[in-house]
């Protein structure tokens, strides 16, 4: 299994221009992936610098023939013009997907700082290495305190997560809304983290869960163990850090781990003002 996360930014490279055809080039060049993870993803957003309210997950999806696009919205506003403007994550999967879940993280309110509404979208997947949930998300930038606090409901999630795969369903459930589909606690966390690789909120995500669940482990220092994460933003000039660092991670539960063959980080694009990074299972 093949995955590949990356923010795209709308499909705004450093040139300023919005081309989601160039982000798809990128994405055809770097290999054949299974699971295609991205962040910043709109629909109908003409206010976002370089937009023409284009419609991104139609037009992703067009180019990702044989793709099952799943779209999780965390804003959801009006365009002023009698429609609505969206902008998430998505996942587009060629693999079997089961049970799909959008969650919208905690947005406790911080009157001088600047933040919006986040999103963890989760969807189950039937891989060579077996059923796993696959999460994507894009923390928040501006408040330490919210990141942790979005953090810990991840954690929550995962949790019950790993108490439902171990539920046997109900005669009754069977048919309908009630039905009990897989949720298995094998999982993979990835996306725009927004916090240096030293950062404690790094360490939380890391950290042992008090019921046994399976914990998670970081994809890189798997396979690079005591090697300073490779930087996915500041390689090209940007002005939201002031050196190369890394933002883009791929977590994956313990039972995971000794499976990763390969991470890879593309530092030549332009096309985003984040680098895309993959992981490969086997």
């Amino acid at each position: 299994m093949k995955l590949l996360s990356w923010n795209i930014q709308w499909g705004r490279g450093m040139d300023g221009r919005v081309d989601l055809a160039r982000v798809l080039g990128v994405i055809h060049q770097l290999g054949d992936f299974d699971v295609i993870c991205l962040q910043e993803v709109a629909v109908n957003f003409p206010g976002l610098p370089g937009s023409r309210g284009e419609d991104q997950v139609a037009e992703l999806s067009t180019g990702l023939p044989g793709y099952t696009a799943i779209y999780g919205v965390a804003t959801d506003v009006p365009d002023g013009r009698g429609g609505r403007s969206r902008f998430g994550n998505a996942i587009f999967s060629r693999l079997p997907v089961g049970q799909v879940w959008r969650h919208l993280l905690p947005w406790p309110a911080e009157p001088d700082l600047p933040s919006m509404q986040r999103v963890l979208v989760e969807a189950v997947v039937t891989a060579d290495v077996g059923p796993l949930r696959v999460m994507t998300t894009h923390l928040e930038y501006y408040s330490q305190r919210q990141r942790e606090i979005q953090i810990e409901a991840i954690r929550r999630l995962h949790a019950e997560a790993c108490a439902m795969s171990a539920r046997v369903p109900l005669p009754e459930e069977k048919g309908g809304s009630f039905e009990v589909f897989p949720r298995p606690g094998e999982a993979l966390l990835c996306g725009d983290m927004n916090f240096r690789a030293s950062a404690s909120e790094r360490a939380q995500i890391l950290a042992p869960f008090a019921g046994g669940e399976p914990g998670f482990r970081d994809a890189w220092a798997v396979l690079h163990s005591g090697e300073p994460h490779t930087p996915t933003v500041g390689i090209h000039p940007v002005d939201f850090v002031k050196q190369p660092e890394c933002f883009d991670f791929v977590f994956v539960t313990e039972g995971l781990a000794g499976r990763i063959k390969a991470y890879g980080i593309d530092a030549a694009t332009e096309a985003s003002d984040h680098q895309p990074v993959w992981v490969e299972l086997a």
